[in-house]
């Protein structure tokens, strides 16, 4: 199978594969967390580049692409929220760049997050432990308290690195700057 077909297949499967059909958050409210905004990459298995970016797309959402400079990226609106005692970020996957959308409603994924200095460290919650077939929110919180000392709750941590913006000053800027409302 070649390059293409194999990432067009992966994509895909991925998109498809996303984990719940159960939202935490119906209406964002929580605020974004500045420290999450901007462009990420890591090395994949692969050893090729993977890069994240995480823009602000209000005062209480993300829009978030991955793998972002590739042509079948994935995209995301995302938010934080609060379910118990959890602190989750909350992703609902919406389409890809190349115009596929969800065929059902599993379009759900939870995350935990720490950023250090230019470090950003993404857990994604484990549907081996939390399974997929939970049809509430409260049925979502009660399998993530009865599995809280699970160490394999959630999927190997992603590490990512902040992108630097380029050295020239007079360079275009990756993003736009957030709108001052949004701050």
């Amino acid at each position: 199978m070649n390059l293409k077909a194999w990432s067009v297949a992966f994509f895909s499967a991925f998109l498809a594969g996303c984990d719940y059909t159960v939202q935490l958050v119906k209406t964002p409210e929580l605020p974004i967390d500045r420290a999450l905004i901007g462009a990420w990459s890591r090395e994949a298995d692969n050893g090729r580049t993977e890069h994240l970016l995480v823009l602000p797309l209000g005062p209480a959402e993300y829009l978030v692409s991955f793998p972002a400079d590739d042509k079948n990226a994935l995209f995301a609106r995302a938010c934080h929220s609060r379910a118990g005692d959890w602190k989750l970020v909350q992703l609902t996957w919406f389409g890809t760049a190349r115009g596929t959308v969800p065929e059902d409603s599993r379009v759900y994924q939870y995350a935990v997050y720490t950023v250090k200095g230019d470090t950003l460290q993404i857990g994604l919650l484990n549907a081996d432990v939390v399974k997929r077939e939970v049809t509430t929110a409260e049925a979502l919180v009660q399998a993530l308290d009865a599995s809280r000392d699970n160490p394999a709750l959630f999927r190997e941590a992603m590490v990512f690195k902040r992108e630097q913006p380029p050295k020239d000053e007079n360079a275009p800027p990756k993003r736009p700057p957030m709108p001052a409302g949004w701050q």
